[in-house]
């Protein structure tokens, strides 16, 4: 299931005004700003939304030879996070994070990072408080 998708964008105030109009009639609003100060240097500032179901939409500054491409895939516990990825990196892909806690973002969010063979970037996430699939 896809968690969350960033988009790289050239001016995120104006992009956050367009998509949570755009998507307003899809059910999205406006949720919240992550600040990067609070957490390490490799995570910018992020503008976001949120669907009626728990999926969000990060838009966040573009840098130079950026891609643009960032997609958050939700796993149900820590051991999936794992074995993504170490799977991902033996396909040839490069770490951007191995597994670890990131609580920067808020306690229970477990997650690795990769890189992918043309440099997309690629989260695995678990995160405690949502609950397993038929439970």
């Amino acid at each position: 299931m896809i968690d969350h998708v960033y988009i790289s964008v050239s001016d995120p105030v104006r992009s956050l005004a367009f998509y949570t109009a755009a998507l307003k009639p899809l059910g999205w609003q406006e949720f919240l700003k992550y600040d990067s100060t609070s957490g390490p240097s490799s995570v910018p500032d992020l503008w976001g939304l949120i669907s009626e179901g728990g999926n969000s939409i990060w838009l966040r500054q573009r840098t130079a030879g950026e891609t643009g491409f960032y997609l958050g895939l939700a796993a149900e516990e820590q051991a999936t996070v794992d074995a993504a990825y170490v799977a991902a990196l033996q396909a040839g892909g490069r770490d951007d994070g191995p597994p670890a806690m990131r609580t920067y973002f808020s306690d229970g969010y477990y997650a690795a990072n990769v890189i992918d063979l043309d440099d997309n970037r690629l989260e695995f996430v678990h995160k405690s408080w949502i609950p397993k699939a038929g439970a």
